[in-house]
């Protein structure tokens, strides 16, 4: 049966229609350069010292009471934090992002001194709950992925170091000279919450559920259904469950 003119015309504005409004939703993500722009407007570029005198470069989102220290992993630099610590700023945390010793990605993402000596990074992560406490805040927690997390656990087992809570993605137990021990894990008595992907190729479950036995209490194990590795946990497919335990733990933890 041959089509009119006014249902051609209909079928042709459908279909101009439909067009528009996928170019609309496609509009509507925004682009990693956008993504980068918020990032840097939500925060503040710092520098701090380890205690072994390394200067460090870090970025502070938010201005809560509550601390909360986000380290890297060996893959990345502080840029793989800004998403997270955006989500977290306005939950009432002063969030600190910084880059390890020997990193350097250079422009707004900073470049910390020093050679890329990763068993002494474990002091990068006390010169950032120092410069933390030196603003003034009442408690401050650690998240840290991959290495970060292996490098959080060996800062908060040195003595007189004040951490109310420790979250570990995807933490080796050990790694190129950083080992979070039986002895280390003993000596942490901050809350603990260990979290790793069941496929992870690293291995990064059998750490998590070891480092878990071999901790005082209070302690939380969670190993989900994914291969992502650290960071990569929050953006893959477990990305709003990871959001969800992580932001809710730290808020567990505040003192709130």
């Amino acid at each position: 049966m041959p089509v009119s003119g006014t249902s051609r015309a209909a079928s042709l504005r459908a279909v101009a229609l439909a067009v528009a409004l996928a170019a609309a939703a496609v509009g509507c993500v925004p682009s990693r350069q956008e993504e980068r722009n918020a990032d840097i407007a939500a925060s503040t570029p710092v520098t701090f010292r380890s205690p072994d005198g390394v200067n460090l470069a870090g970025r502070v989102f938010g201005n809560g009471q509550v601390g909360v220290v986000l380290a890297h992993m060996f893959t990345a630099d502080q840029a793989s934090w800004w998403a997270f610590a955006r989500t977290l700023a306005p939950k009432g945390f002063t969030v600190l992002t910084f880059d390890f010793r020997g990193y350097c990605p250079g422009g707004v993402a900073g470049c910390s001194e020093g050679e890329r000596d990763v068993a002494a990074m474990w002091q990068d992560v006390l010169g950032a709950v120092d410069f933390l406490m030196g603003r003034g805040l009442v408690r401050v927690m650690l998240v840290g992925a991959s290495m970060g997390g292996t490098a959080s656990l060996i800062a908060a087992a040195q003595p007189g170091v004040s951490v109310v809570a420790i979250v570990a993605l995807s933490a080796p137990q050990s790694f190129e000279g950083l080992t979070a021990d039986r002895i280390v894990l003993g000596n942490v008595t901050a809350a603990k919450l260990f979290v790793a992907g069941n496929s992870d190729p690293t291995g990064s479950a059998t750490s998590a559920e070891t480092m878990y036995e071999e901790s005082p209490p209070p302690k939380q194990v969670e190993i989900v259904t994914s291969s992502d590795h650290g960071t990569d946990l929050l953006t893959g497919n477990q990305s709003g469950r990871m959001q969800t335990l992580i932001t809710g733990y730290l808020e567990q933890h505040s003192g709130a």
